[in-house]
């Protein structure tokens, strides 16, 4: 089970950042990641925490900007985003697979959190 938060009304160039907390799994072998899905838009990885040998990818939109950590002892994945822009607006969903390349497939799914960025 994958629970986020963190969400919420910030302008453009504000900060805010996400907390994915997870349970009913081996945390520490999966990669936990970040997708997101803008009104009218496809589904679109962000960025993703690989908890087996602690590797991070960001989607090439993001870099620079957000930056993704991981707690093991809390079982919790941080997405911290900054410089946030008018497009950055969508809900964003963490993700549990067992690598990150399949992030968007993955088996476990949040629920959601909704983040939008007013200009």
């Amino acid at each position: 089970q994958l629970q986020a938060s963190g969400g919420g009304l910030v302008q453009a160039g504000g900060s805010l950042r996400l907390s994915c907390a997870a349970s009913g799994f081996a945390f520490d072998d999966y990669a936990i990641g970040w997708v997101r899905q803008a009104p009218g838009k496809e589904r679109e990885g962000v960025s993703c925490f690989s908890n087996s040998d602690s590797a991070q990818y960001y989607a090439d939109f993001v870099k620079g900007r957000f930056t993704i950590s991981s707690d093991s002892a809390k079982k919790t994945v941080y997405l911290q985003m900054n410089s946030l822009k008018p497009d950055d607006t969508a809900v964003y969903y963490c993700t549990a697979a067992p690598i990150c390349e399949v992030i968007t497939r993955a088996h476990y799914w949040g629920q959601g959190t909704l983040v939008t960025v007013s200009s």
